[in-house]
């Protein structure tokens, strides 16, 4: 009977998470922009998958094959219409110490240890609360973000393959030195060339995808001169085959705090994508329990196939609402286009120089700074300002984690603080002159004063419940 009771309550508390009859009404609304919007998205994608599955560490392939994978699951599973999911820069910037310390195998089981987390947390209907992370901390962290990125894209861009060093500024420190003793100007050339292109063209010309014209003219360049350039290589011909022999029971309470930090960042990111496209669009709500499931169920079926760990894609997923899309149909048609190139034009894709994705992720760290909404913040208040900075600091010279953790530490100790120095003790004068209440009934003996001597009457037998007035002067 308990076992019965049991599968009930979970069936209950799952079933609204998986997939509604409402989610693919949507679909026959427009299913052709919803087809071209999804094509649109996977031109984008293309090279910032190629090049944030080279920045984790892991290859192009796995960036390619987080975007396919993760993203059909999470479009088909997730709680938002309009997100697009697959490898992103600051998931990248949380991996790179994961795969030097523990290497690829590592990488894989955190992302399966992560999937489980998510779908915890969406079992237990926590999705709403992370509104709740303070704006200062956002803002500072997703700055930290795009200098880490900006950093780990020196190497490539200055054409230098052996840089070392514990942090990732240490690595761009070395790089450069490297670099002034041995200079290479192609690198620097083309990596400037496909950053000035998108961030110039995305002015004049907002919907054409700068990013892949400038990756292709830089491939095309590197073959017809040779510039010695340092190129992607060769992927495996055809679809990776399912894999799980990267999981390790014993390896999980050591992976498990990176485990937490990947949980805790796809969980924020993709929320915060969310809002996003429910903001640029109308009548659009997303669910967050639902996207946290479906950002679960992506991160455990994309390292059985060699992905790395994904969340939703701020970037791709405003590309998508600006294409005009108005269903998940997008999304997965975004994650399928993305595996019909992968097997029609692997060979083309392993030449394409390191130099241009860096580029790409160059020019993607410049977009994601919001300079107006950081100087609003540095001086709205001076807690604000702090709650940012220190934020923005550790991000760049420790990690992510511990920089949300201080970040909302240092928020919390600043409101506390705020609100007792608004808190006032105020001294209120005792008046005794009261009345007992009116509406209790009074004993017979009691209904009337009694006569007595001297300036009180006498006290009724149960002065407590009797309409009876007491006096200042007299004892009771």
């Amino acid at each position: 009977m308990s076992v019965a009771r049991t599968v009930r309550s979970l069936g209950a508390r799952f079933g609204d998470l998986l997939p509604q009859r409402g989610d693919w009404t949507a679909v026959r609304r427009a299913p052709r922009a919803d087809l071209l919007a999804g094509l649109t998205v996977a031109v984008v994608a293309l090279p910032l998958a190629l090049a944030f599955g080279v920045t984790s560490g892991l290859g192009a392939q796995a960036g390619l094959v987080t975007a396919v994978v993760a993203g059909a699951v999470a479009a088909v599973f997730g709680g938002s219409n309009l997100q697009v999911s697959g490898p992103t820069g600051a998931m990248t910037v949380v991996l790179v110490p994961v795969v030097a310390q523990f290497g690829p195998t590592g990488v894989l089981m955190v992302g399966v240890l992560a999937g489980v987390i998510l779908i915890g947390l969406a079992a237990a209907r926590l999705g709403r609360y992370v509104r709740y992370l303070p704006t200062p901390v956002i803002e500072g962290f997703t700055a930290g973000i795009a200098v880490v990125i900006a950093l780990q894209q020196l190497p490539a861009a200055l054409g230098v393959a052996d840089a070392h060093g514990g942090k990732v500024w240490a690595v761009a420190a070395d790089a450069a030195v490297r670099f002034a003793r041995d200079p290479h100007p192609a690198p620097v050339a083309v990596a400037v060339g496909v950053a000035a292109l998108m961030l110039c063209g995305a002015r004049w010309r907002p919907a054409v995808p700068f990013s892949l014209l400038g990756v292709a003219g830089a491939t095309a360049l590197a073959e017809a001169v040779p510039m010695g350039l340092a190129r992607i290589g060769a992927l495996p011909a055809g679809a990776p085959a399912p894999s799980l022999g990267f999981l390790d029971v014993h390896a999980v309470r050591t992976l498990l705090p990176a485990a937490c930090a990947v949980a805790a960042l796809a969980a924020l990111e993709s929320l915060l994508s969310a809002t996003v496209a429910d903001a640029m669009s109308v009548g659009e709500r997303h669910d967050p329990d639902r996207e946290l499931f479906g950002q679960g169920l992506a991160n455990l079926a994309a390292p059985v196939f060699g992905g790395i760990p994904a969340t939703a894609a701020i970037a791709r997923t405003a590309v998508n609402v600006r294409a005009g899309a108005r269903s998940k149909l997008a999304s997965l048609t975004h994650a399928l286009a993305l595996a019909a190139i992968v097997l029609a034009a692997g060979p083309l894709v392993g030449r394409i120089p390191l130099a241009a994705l860096a580029g790409v992720l160059l020019a993607t760290t410049v977009r994601m700074v919001e300079a107006g909404s950081l100087l609003a913040l540095a001086r709205a208040t001076r807690g604000d300002a702090l709650v940012l900075a220190l934020t923005f600091t550790v991000t760049v010279v420790w990690d992510l984690v511990t920089a949300v953790v201080v970040g909302i530490g240092v928020a919390v100790l600043l409101g506390l603080r705020a609100v007792a120095r608004t808190a006032r003790l105020e001294q209120v004068p005792w008046n005794p002159v009261t009345t007992a209440p009116r509406n209790t009934p009074c004993s017979p003996n009691t209904s009337s004063p009694t006569a007595s001597t001297g300036p009180c009457s006498s006290p009724p037998p149960t002065a407590s419940c009797c309409n009876w007035p007491r006096s200042p002067t007299c004892g009771w």
